[in-house]
C-alpha cells in the first residue's frame, strides 16, 4: 500500500531542547514561545459560562441571534464597518479551526480551483489548511507578486493584519480590490485587530463585504482562548455557503460560550486594560533583548517581537536566550522558509515572570 499523508511535527513541540535549557534556571523557564493569553478573563464572562439554559439544547451552528448581533455591533463600534447579523455573520469554533477547515469547503464549492494563497511569513495554519484539503499552498510576499496563473487557480487568498509573527500592518482595502478584480475571495484574519499600535483597529469590511470575509476571535481580545469561540463576517453568499456546509460538519460553538461571548464583545474597558498590559510587556521585552544583545523594533500591531538573529541562525539565538535568560522563543522557520533568520517573542507571561527573565541578563 502506498504511503499516505504523514503529519509533520507540530512546530512548538520541537522546542524540547530549548525548554530544557531554560528550565535549568532558578525559577524555571519563562515561556514566550506560544501566543497563549495569561491574564484574567472578565469575571462576568466566566460567570455566564455556568448559566444552565444555554447548555441544555444544541446551540445553533451559525451562532445565536444574540451572539451574531453582538459581533455585528462590535465590528461597527470598534472597527468602523457595518454588516447584517442575519445574513453576513456566523460563529466558528475559534479562528484556527476556521482557517484550517475552510479550504476543503471551498474546494467542494469550486472543484476547478486547487490553490490557497497565503503570506510567505505567517501563522503555519494557512498552509496546513491547504494541505489538509488536498490543495496547493502557494506563498506570496506581496499581492502584486502573485503569478496570474496561480491567481486563476486560487480558491482564496489569506491576508493577516496585524500580522503574526511580524506585527506588520497591511493595506486591507488594496487586498479587497485585488481579490475582486480576479474573482478570488479574500479571507482576512484580523484576530489581533484590537492590538494595533500604529493607528486604530480596522477591518477589510470597511471596503464593503463583497468578495471578502473577515475572521475574528475572542481568544486574544478577551483572554478567552480556552473557550474556543470566534466568528466570520462578510460576503453574504460566502457566509451562507459556509454556514450550511459547517452545519453538516457539526461545528457548534458551545451554548454557554456563545452567551459569555455576548458579554465579552459588549465590554471595551477590559480590552483597553489588556492593550496597556501588552504594550508595556513589549517595551520591557525589548529592553530585555537589547541587554542580551538582540536589538529589536517594536511592532505596529499584535503582541510579538520579531527579532533578527545574529548570523541568521534563529535556533542558536533561541538556545542562547534559554541558557542566559531562561526564556523560550520561537525560531522563525515555524512561520515559513523565508523566516529562518528571525525569532518570535510573545509578550504572554505575567510581568513578574518577565522581570525574572530580565534580571538574569541585567536588564
Amino acid at each position: 500500500m502506498s504511503a499516505g499523508f504523514v503529519p509533520p511535527p507540530y512546530p512548538y513541540e520541537r522546542l524540547g531542547e530549548v525548554s530544557a535549557l531554560a528550565e535549568k534556571h532558578d525559577g524555571g523557564a519563562v515561556d514566550l514561545s506560544i501566543g497563549t493569553p495569561c491574564d484574567p478573563t472578565p469575571p462576568e464572562v466566566i460567570a455566564a459560562l455556568s448559566a444552565g439554559g444555554a447548555a441544555r439544547g444544541y446551540p445553533p451552528s451559525i451562532g445565536t441571534p444574540a451572539f451574531r448581533g453582538a459581533a455585528a455591533d462590535w465590528i461597527e463600534r470598534r472597527l468602523g464597518a457595518s454588516v447584517d447579523p442575519d445574513t453576513e455573520v456566523a460563529a466558528c469554533v475559534g479562528s484556527k479551526e476556521f482557517v484550517a477547515s475552510t479550504p476543503q469547503y471551498l474546494k467542494l464549492r469550486d472543484p476547478s480551483r486547487d490553490t490557497v494563497l497565503y503570506p510567505a511569513i505567517s501563522y503555519p495554519t494557512y498552509a496546513m489548511g491547504a494541505t489538509l484539503a488536498g490543495c496547493r499552498a502557494v506563498a506570496y510576499r506581496t499581492l502584486d507578486e502573485i503569478d496570474e496563473a496561480d491567481a486563476e487557480r486560487a480558491l482564496c487568498v489569506w491576508v493577516n493584519s496585524p500580522g503574526n509573527p511580524t506585527g506588520e500592518l497591511h493595506d486591507l482595502a488594496a487586498a479587497a480590490d485585488w481579490g475582486r478584480a480576479r474573482g478570488v475571495p479574500v479571507f482576512s484574519d484580523e484576530c489581533y485587530a484590537e492590538f494595533t499600535w500604529a493607528g486604530g483597529p480596522t477591518t477589510i469590511l470597511r471596503s464593503g463585504p463583497a468578495g471578502v470575509i473577515a475572521v475574528h476571535s475572542l481568544s486574544k481580545r478577551d483572554n478567552f482562548a480556552g473557550a474556543r469561540i470566534g466568528f466570520y463576517a462578510g460576503d453574504a453568499e460566502l457566509v451562507h455557503y459556509l454556514r450550511e456546509v459547517r452545519k453538516h460538519a457539526g461545528l457548534l460553538a458551545a451554548g454557554p460560550v456563545q452567551a459569555a461571548a455576548v458579554i465579552a464583545l459588549g465590554d471595551d474597558a477590559h480590552v483597553e486594560l489588556q492593550r496597556a498590559r501588552y504594550l508595556g510587556r513589549l517595551r520591557r521585552l525589548q529592553q530585555l533583548l537589547a541587554a542580551a544583545g538582540y536589538p529589536v523594533e517594536l511592532p505596529d500591531g499584535a503582541f510579538y517581537l520579531w527579532a533578527p538573529a545574529p548570523g541568521g541562525d534563529a535556533w542558536a539565538a533561541a538556545r542562547d536566550l534559554a541558557q542566559r535568560a531562561g526564556i523560550v522563543v520561537s525560531p522563525g522557520e515555524f512561520y515559513g522558509p523565508q523566516s529562518t533568520g528571525y525569532f518570535r517573542v510573545a509578550a504572554v507571561q505575567p510581568d513578574e515572570r518577565i522581570e525574572l527573565a530580565a534580571s538574569r541578563v541585567g536588564a
